[in-house]
């Protein structure tokens, strides 16, 4: 059991991204090393204010509300892009939410904080660089990576960014290296977290929870267990690890920021408290978005942070099923519906996405493939697959009811790479390639 206290260091890490942006508009680090030299380079170290200016804040989460709100309180023009969270969330909290695009174009200065993943890797890179302002400031006090260093360090040469502070790095510790030595960088190591509360608040909560679970079995704010009795959590196991699945599907499948998730439990779920359930869809549909800022201490305040409207539906009745949890997860563009069951005591099966009935196990290389219902769609990528040495070791197909389209589902060898997937993309009668992933 790996346990955590949710929500220890979102404020610490918040005031040294603001800390770090102040020391680098008045040149505080300069100015010391100045002034330990014997010199007094008032001219020089002339500064800039904050007061009026835009503060770009990609990433609105935990930290990153914080930030925007202290900024706020600095009489900065706060500016949010956060693909995942809806409009209305950010608004109501008095924030303008702008494209990537925008915030690039207006911002005096960008401050990071978003999980670090695929789609994030990178993400201040050259061509971001180029679409900003001419003497913009970063701050990333978020992940080592987000910000591609090297282009970093040619926008600083170049003047393009008027400085930058960097608490993290793609390597930890980053040695010394052109970035580092470049007189318009400031940093720290990695200190984001690191005050005196947020360690003593850390230290307080973990031992309250290592005696609740010692005397009593009750296991709270738990990374990878639910917080739930130990009697509860053997009969929950399977249910759990279902739904997480199912929530980490529609994470895959749908887009946009999630406004609405409704969870149907029909069946045999008579005097089972289902909260950890519901906990567990949260944390896989979130996952892929957060990474390894959701867990299962966290995820409903994530969502419900993020402006996610949750509703739990019980009913007595599964059709043809003992039990069935079903996941409805609304944009404001598209909702797609999930809904899987137990076979017997541990047995996961996907049985419906949407108006499809399939049978899909989560587990190893899957993808799902939408085609036009027309002979000669599954021939086309079999033969495709076999031709690159990949084997199709499972294979179900779910047609539509109105028959337009079916959805296949594949286990393969192997995970299809992007190439594969392009070419996949470009045969007649394929709609749509998603490759799917489950956590173990």
């Amino acid at each position: 059991i790996v346990m955590n206290t949710p929500g220890g260091n979102v404020i610490t890490t918040a005031e040294h991204a603001i800390g770090m942006m102040m020391a680098l508009s008045r040149n505080v680090p300069e100015g010391t090393a100045s002034l330990k030299a014997g010199r007094w380079d008032k001219k020089k170290l002339q500064g800039r204010e904050i007061y009026n200016k835009v503060l770009g804040v990609i990433g609105y989460g935990k930290i990153g509300s914080i930030v925007a709100d202290l900024a706020r309180g600095l009489k900065m023009k706060v500016i949010v892009y956060d693909p995942y969270v809806t409009l209305e969330q950010i608004e109501k909290a008095g924030f303008e939410s702008v494209s990537l695009e925008e915030l690039y174009r207006r911002s005096d200065y960008i401050t990071v904080h978003v999980p670090k993943f695929k789609e994030t890797i990178g993400l201040l890179n050259k061509d971001a660089f180029e679409q900003m302002k001419d003497g913009v400031m970063i701050v990333n006090c978020a992940r080592g990576g987000i910000v591609d260093e090297d282009a970093l360090h040619a926008a600083l040469k170049s003047g393009k960014v008027a400085g930058a502070a960097l608490d993290v790095f793609e390597k930890e510790p980053p040695g010394i290296c052109p970035l580092i030595e470049h007189e318009r960088l400031i940093c720290t190591p990695h200190l984001g977290a690191s005050t005196q509360e947020a360690q003593t608040k850390v230290a307080v909560d973990v031992a309250g929870q290592i005696i609740e679970y010692l005397k009593y079995g009750t296991i709270m704010n738990a990374v990878n267990v639910p917080s739930v009795t130990g009697d509860l959590l053997k009969k929950l196991k399977p249910l759990l690890t279902l739904a997480d699945h199912i929530g980490s599907l529609q994470a895959q499948l749908i887009r946009g920021p999630i406004e609405n998730v409704s969870i149907e439990y029909a069946g045999d779920f008579k005097e089972l408290d289902l909260s950890p359930v519901t906990t567990a869809v949260l944390r896989g549909l979130l996952a892929p978005v957060v990474k390894d800022d959701v867990n299962f201490v966290n995820a409903q305040i994530l969502a419900k942070d993020r402006g996610i409207k949750i509703k739990e539906i019980i009913s007595d009745t599964a059709e043809e099923y003992i039990n069935l949890i079903t996941v409805r997860v609304s944009t404001p563009k598209v909702t797609n519906t999930v809904s899987g069951t137990l076979f017997g005591k541990d047995k996961m099966r996907i049985v419906k996405i949407n108006n499809f009935r399939l049978e899909l196990i989560p587990e190893g290389h899957l993808a799902l493939i939408y085609t036009l219902d027309k002979p000669g769609a599954i021939g086309s990528f079999s033969s495709l697959l076999g031709s690159k040495k990949i084997s199709i070791d499972q294979m179900h197909l779910g047609r539509e009811e109105t028959g337009k389209m079916n959805i296949i589902y594949l286990k393969t060898n192997v995970r299809i790479s992007d190439a594969v997937v392009d070419q996949l993309l470009e045969l007649p009668l394929i709609i749509s390639v998603t490759r799917l992933e489950f956590e173990t």
